[in-house]
């Protein structure tokens, strides 16, 4: 079974990182990324622990190894809901802020293959491709991240229309080897700290557009792939008890740039098919299943952001007033509300062939209400904490200094903690909501799953408006104009 240690020596691969202009020699322990790196290895420890593996793991049908449970493809709404456990329980280690976890894109990986009959429409040997790569990535249980926005540029424009041709990732030659591939893609959440990246278009491609319209695995180590990392939250960082946050989950996000990669027809999915790159996110249940995690590791950040809401309360001394009960209410409503509409869209789900997958309708409901309730959250911390997050000492240092840790005694007063954890809970607070970090957060689950236009336009195309209509018209024909009125001639 993969641990920590497996995982961190994978990293140990020569891949090419660039941070503060310069190339990293060692990610494992270069200050940028060395302790978000470990946070995602403890995620590996936690599924080896023997009280976890059975809740944590499962045996692969193919190399009979214990592997994570985000590869499990779930042929019931009981499997269903044991996978779930185990995506609750690696978000609970984070406390749901490492957006782009290993069961991310594994997830979306279970919804390619559940919907293979579309892939095998498009092309039998990409297809075969797929299958093959799904079944290596899970028995070695690595860490596969995506990239599959293309680089803003000129918005008003469509990727052929750029002045670059190859700004956007795209093919530049294929042989009987397979297709070499150049251009960028982002936003490359945690490529950094992943194994591989799947590389594919989410954003509509039209006629014309067929060089762009791949599908493709590559290792982060792969000859021409250039990570250009943006700043490090976690290098930045004062020190733990200052940046708790920052510290331990900056996943980082980065621009990659593929300089002529070859990526060889074994890890080509799909090939200048412009429909097919739309077809393996909507008519698979790929963009379900992916997003269908986002929403269980949501779910566990808004039950840790509740939980820092009634502790801010608390230390504030204000947790008995009725404005206040009032505010955590509603909190704890947002945050309910979240989880039952993951298990409504479990419990709503169906069969599609051999598997069970969740409820559609009801997930794309929960991006668009969720996507907005997010910064609702934030505010309310913020409305929480008023000063409280703003006015803390400079830095732990100042607790070395005796003069200085006296006057924050005096000052950082509490009626419920001493001034030390009345510190420690604000700068947790500030860490969480308005700090770099917190800011890029708020950012993320904005627009992780896309603009609002785009949640707001799934919910609508699988609404069942024959059945909200067709309520209407009952109505309607069940009454008319009383008998003898004049009606208009037609």
């Amino acid at each position: 079974m993969k641990t920590g240690k497996d995982h961190i020596n994978q990293l140990r691969d020569g891949r090419k990182v660039y941070v503060n202009g310069a190339l990293v020699e060692d990610v494992i322990e270069h200050s940028a990324y060395r302790n978000a790196i470990r946070s995602v290895a403890r995620l590996y420890d936690f599924q080896a622990a023997p009280d976890q593996q059975e809740r944590m793991t499962f045996v692969s049908p193919t190399s009979g190894e214990r592997v994570n449970r985000c590869w499990q493809l779930a042929r019931s709404y009981e499997e269903l809901v044991q996978r779930r456990d185990a995506i609750v329980s690696w978000a609970e280690q984070t406390y749901g802020f490492i957006g782009r976890s290993p069961d991310h894109v594994a997830s979306c990986l279970a919804g390619m293959v559940i919907g293979i009959d579309v892939f095998e429409r498009h092309s039998p040997e990409r297809a075969g491709a797929l299958r093959d790569y799904f079944t290596y990535v899970r028995d070695n249980d690595l860490f596969v991240t995506y990239t599959i926005i293309n680089p803003q540029a000129d918005r008003s424009k469509a990727a052929s229309e750029q002045p670059d041709e190859f700004l956007v990732a795209s093919i530049c030659d294929e042989d009987a080897e397979g297709i070499t591939i150049k251009g960028a893609k982002m936003l490359g959440t945690g490529t950094i700290m992943a194994n591989e990246v799947l590389v594919t278009s989410i954003q509509p491609l039209r006629p014309g557009e067929e060089s762009y319209a791949f599908t493709a695995a590559v290792p982060l180590a792969q000859k021409g792939v250039k990570i250009l990392s943006r700043k490090s939250y976690e290098e930045a960082s004062m020190s733990e008890f200052d940046n708790p946050m920052s510290t331990h989950f900056d996943e980082n996000d980065a621009v990659l740039y593929f300089d002529e990669v070859k990526i060889p027809w074994a890890r080509v999915f799909t090939v200048r098919d412009t429909d097919m790159c739309r077809a393996q996110w909507h008519d698979a249940p790929t963009h379900v299943m992916q997003n269908y995690q986002s929403q269980i590791r949501l779910s566990v950040k808004l039950r840790f952001l509740l939980g820092l809401a009634r502790k801010i309360a608390e230390v504030n001394g204000i947790i008995g007033f009725p404005p206040v009960v009032e505010k955590l209410g509603l909190l704890s409503a947002q945050a309910t509300m979240v989880e039952a509409m993951m298990h409504g869209m479990e419990a709503a789900g169906g069969l599609r062939g051999e598997y069970y997958v969740p409820n559609r309708r009801m997930l794309y409901s929960a991006l668009v209400l969720t996507q907005t309730l997010y910064p609702e959250v934030i505010h309310t911390l913020r409305d929480l904490s008023g000063g409280g997050m703003i006015m803390l000492p400079s830095s732990v240092a100042d607790f070395a200094d005796p003069d200085l840790a006296a006057y924050i005694g005096k000052t950082q007063r509490s009626p419920a903690v001493g001034s030390k954890d009345r510190v420690k809970i604000f700068k947790l607070a500030w860490d969480a909501v308005g700090s770099e970090f917190a800011s890029r957060h708020l950012q993320y689950e904005m627009f992780y799953s896309a603009p609002t236009y785009g949640t707001r336009g799934h919910a609508f195309r699988t609404t069942d408006w024959d059945a909200a209509t067709g309520m209407v018209d009952g109505l309607l024909a069940s009454y008319d104009l009383p008998a003898g009125s004049i009606q208009e001639k037609d």
